[in-house]
């Protein structure tokens, strides 16, 4: 037998100061129920896990007192539910935050997104995000999945993005993707000399060790292939374009880590103990992020099968080291003596994966 009972506008409060209440009775047919258990039959809209939360944390009054999500009911009991909006309900909220906007028009937007801007709302950054900032600035993006998000760019990782204005610019661009004819190109600053310019080609995942890390795996992963030119060398460290033939989720920071070049200033897979200049050092240390940015953005024109080209200049903290890199034997001599071996990373996340590192 159903005893489920509708809840309708009228014993929603929305006046409460701490969100939406919603006041019962339990029928006489519960007796003998768990209160967590008649809550999530009552109210069927609302996860149990979400209702065994609420009772914990309070929320939840039978008979006007608190009670555990355990207690047995003998029906007739006034329940009032205080509903708080949870951390995700942010997610979607339209918030005024400053784009660089570089090209726009009636089915894309492009833009240069600067370091510390999380692209898309996850847990631990429910706000504050691109998402949120494009539903601000372009509200039409809310009937757009993603509010138009194609692709991403880590947090700390600067540079162009494309977005979709319509849900048909957003097939077509996904679409493109996935035929991977989008070009996306890369400037990086790596510890040590990379030799010669090359072909990076693994297989990449989850870390088993550590689910916050991605990894080159053996088995499992999705194929990842990363072109590597070499624009400048320096004392210790080497200035890089990377040409994205995939787009797997940490990729370019996983490959040079694993080719024993991790970029400089990364948190997550770098080796902040590489030896260099304590000039530089200093400056590797004072990006707050890893030295990545998204140059050069080529994609077809949803609309006008055009084909679209555009370039972001470096941030001024990348520009910043390049310069003392650039100047460094002026400015501190020849610099720190380079040990190729110090550029291994202390960790064993590879599972003795041998990184094919070929020469083009």
């Amino acid at each position: 037998m159903d005893y489920s009972q509708e809840i309708d506008e009228a014993d929603y409060n929305e006046e409460s100061e701490n969100g939406a209440e919603i006041q019962l009775e339990i029928p006489h047919e519960y007796a003998g129920f768990r209160l967590d258990a008649a809550l999530a039959a009552l109210l069927p809209d609302f996860s149990r896990a979400r209702l065994s939360a609420c009772i914990k944390d309070g929320a939840v009054t039978l008979n006007g007192n608190n009670a555990p999500p355990k207690t047995r009911l003998i029906g007739g009991e006034s329940i009032k539910l205080t509903i708080t909006p949870s951390e995700e309900v942010g997610a979607f909220a339209a918030e005024d935050i400053p784009l660089n906007i570089v090209y726009e028009d009636d089915a894309v937007l492009v833009l240069d997104k600067s370091a510390g801007l999380v692209v898309h709302p996850a847990a631990g950054n429910w706000s504050g995000t691109l998402l949120n900032a494009l539903l601000f600035h372009r509200p039409a993006l809310r009937e757009v999945p993603r509010a138009g998000i194609v692709h991403r760019l880590d947090k700390d990782t600067s540079g162009l993005l494309v977005v979709a204005k319509t849900i048909a610019a957003q097939t077509h661009l996904v679409r493109q993707l996935q035929a991977r004819s989008v070009k996306r190109i890369y400037r990086a600053i790596a510890n040590g000399l990379i030799p010669y310019d090359g072909k990076i080609e693994t297989l990449i995942g989850r870390n088993p060790h550590n689910r916050l890390k991605m990894a080159v795996l053996k088995f499992g992963g999705k194929e990842a292939i990363t072109h590597i030119t070499v624009l400048e060398r320096f004392a210790a460290h080497t200035y890089v374009e990377c040409a994205l033939e995939t787009g797997r989720t940490h990729q370019i920071r996983v490959h040079l880590r694993e080719a024993g070049h991790p970029l400089a200033g990364d948190p997550l897979y770098g080796n902040p103990r590489h030896p260099c200049d304590d000039a530089i050092k200093d400056l590797v240390k004072n990006l707050h992020r890893q030295a990545l940015h998204a140059h050069r953005l080529s994609f077809i024109h949803p609309s006008s099968g055009e084909e679209m080209s555009f370039q972001a200049a470096l941030p001024e903290d990348m520009k910043t080291l390049l310069a003392a890199l650039r100047g460094e034997f002026e400015l501190h001599g020849a610099g720190a003596a380079y040990d190729d071996s110090a550029d291994d990373c202390d960790d064993d996340d590879d599972d003795g994966v041998e990184v094919i590192y070929v020469r083009e």
